[in-house]
């Protein structure tokens, strides 16, 4: 009994001395580093569709065959998870109808939006005129806007992630997506 005693009480000396050299420290939570190559621009060169637009070399686009609405796309970005979803619908005495549509879309994020900035858009020389969305806060489409002609055409567009949005983590790549919405927007023709 008394050996069992000094073998267990060796071993709990051992464990000391062998145990923990310097204290603990709290590792602080990471996110996934995202890199995001440098890119230009392409045009959608969409044979047959009512509208043009420059999209991210990094992004393809969609055509969506299999859908019964013609003319939807989707500006897909493989690296970065995401998909623009852009539909598009003839004016048919209906402006009013649709505008409203888009904004309760916008508005049904308001529950999870912290605010939700709206930015007037027009381009009188190409007949491009509408309103761009900015969803802060974790939603689960950040960014969302309409384009329209006001008599023929109407665009619309959400920005979607195939991952729970998290606002702090997506930053960066919102930050770019942004961006090249902007640069859609800017670019938009109808043909």
């Amino acid at each position: 009994m008394l050996k069992i005693r000094h073998i267990l009480l060796l071993c709990a000396v051992a464990v000391q001395l062998l145990s923990c050299s310097r204290p603990s420290q709290p590792r602080p939570f990471g996110y996934y580093r995202i890199d995001i190559p440098e890119y230009g621009y392409q045009c959608s060169n969409l044979q047959g569709y009512p509208y043009r637009f420059e999209y991210a070399g990094i992004a393809y686009i969609d055509t969506k065959l299999d859908n019964a609405e013609p003319y939807w796309v989707d500006i897909v970005y493989p690296a970065l998870n995401a998909r623009i979803h852009c539909s598009y619908k003839p004016v048919e005495h209906n402006l009013r109808q649709l505008t409203d549509e888009s904004i309760r879309f916008v508005f049904d994020h308001a529950i999870k939006a912290d605010a939700i900035p709206e930015q007037g858009y027009t381009n009188p020389e190409e007949r491009v005129f509408g309103v761009y969305y900015d969803l802060e806060g974790n939603t689960a489409s950040p960014v969302q806007f309409f384009l329209t002609d006001s008599t023929q055409h109407f665009f619309r567009a959400a920005l979607y992630y195939n991952n729970v949005p998290n606002a702090d983590s997506l930053a960066p790549v919102n930050e770019v997506i942004r961006r090249d919405i902007h640069h859609l927007i800017e670019s938009f023709r109808w043909q």
